[in-house]
């Protein structure tokens, strides 16, 4: 196996763990600010005697537990996974065969579908909200509600920032496990398999990480 692979999918996990905290913190935090409430295809009216916001509807708070939880549980996974390899590869014992080569595509090409999934969720319910946030004259767009009081919380609220933050994450995390997909589809086809990654003299079984002599 060409050592190249495994570092191209330890940095593809890396970023994905990333992007996945990323995700979940910033659709967290919204949902904080508004007491709980999910944002995402809600709907807020502007008062113009007070030029403040309050929110007129909202979504289920499991809508943004869904967006969250998906999340998290990729980020956990990548970051399970890179620990694994990097243990692996110092004590020499870096081996994965045909199955855990299976196992390790429906993961990827689980995780696919999810993300897509959450990417349309933060896309169209950001919006949608957006959409009944300009409906106000005095507001020209999302960016420009951030600065105005909302009700709720008696303050301006950086709610576009942080699910525009949310959703650019969501897509980028969908893009790296894209790439990580193919290359575990790469190696499929090569037939590649993990054996002992150990100091033969052979580069391409030449442990990414030397033990110490």
């Amino acid at each position: 196996m060409a050592p190249w692979l495994l570092a191209g999918e330890l940095v593809l996990y890396a970023a994905c763990f990333i992007c996945g905290i990323i995700t979940a913190a910033s659709v967290t935090i919204t949902q904080g600010e508004f007491a709980g409430r999910c944002m995402l295809y809600g709907a807020a009216s502007y008062n113009a005697t007070s030029t403040e916001f309050s929110v007129s509807s909202s979504s289920s708070a499991s809508l943004c537990y869904f967006v969250s939880a998906i999340s998290v549980l990729i980020s956990i996974y990548c970051f399970s996974v890179v620990l694994y390899w990097i243990y692996a590869s110092c004590v020499d014992e870096v081996q994965r065969g045909s199955v855990w080569m299976s196992v390790s595509l429906a993961i990827a090409a689980t995780f696919l579908f999810f993300l897509l999934v959450s990417g349309c969720i933060l896309n169209i319910g950001l919006g949608s909200l957006c959409q009944s946030v300009t409906t106000a004259d005095a507001v020209k767009s999302c960016q420009a509600a951030q600065s105005l009081t909302w009700s709720e919380s008696h303050k301006s609220s950086p709610f576009y920032t942080s699910l525009h933050n949310a959703q650019v994450s969501a897509w980028v995390n969908f893009f790296f496990w894209v790439v990580a997909l193919v290359l575990l589809i790469i190696q499929k086809k090569r037939g590649t398999q993990f054996t002992q990654l150990t100091g033969t003299g052979d580069p391409e079984t030449d442990p990414i990480f030397h033990r110490p002599q």
